[in-house]
């Protein structure tokens, strides 16, 4: 039995991109662990290159962060969750609120971290910190960033 894409929960859009339609035939917990796997790839990587030329890990792991954010913003978006309904600006605002609590209990973890048992391995402490802001983000996407607009 094959199941339909509302039923696992697929993005109904973009039928012809190859990407999105791969996306289409995965769970939505399994295309958000992807799109923030590569979200962490890309902070981890940003941290990484930015603590060779600067190693102040609290301000490089500020700028990794936001650049990882927006690579998750238009992933999520386009390929993790349906449409909500929302304008792209009303939707975007909800997503950094939901972001800036995720991103900020990840970053209160690193930096706790990184400041005492840590200091000498920074990517773990980014990986541990990563790991616990993840686990708010799913949930705060998909019920209130992403969550359908309840017409009245």
């Amino acid at each position: 039995m094959r199941l339909s894409n509302a039923e696992l929960g697929a993005p109904a859009r973009g039928a012809g991109d190859p990407l999105r339609a791969l996306a289409g035939r995965l769970p939505r917990p399994l295309r958000f662990l992807s799109v923030g796997g590569l979200g962490l790839l890309t902070d981890f990587c940003i941290f990484t290159i930015m603590m060779g030329y600067a190693p102040r890990p609290l301000l490089m792991r500020l700028i990794s962060l936001c650049c990882a954010t927006l690579v998750t913003w238009r992933l999520n978006r386009a390929l993790t969750f349906d449409r909500s309904g929302r304008r792209q600006g009303d939707e975007a605002m909800r997503y950094a609120a939901v972001t800036a609590t995720a991103q900020g209990t990840s970053y209160a973890v690193f930096a706790a971290l990184v400041l005492t048992v840590l200091g000498a391995l920074p990517q773990a402490a980014l990986m541990i910190g990563a790991v616990a802001g993840a686990l708010i983000s799913y949930n705060g996407h998909r019920l209130f960033a992403f969550a359908p607009r309840v017409r009245s």
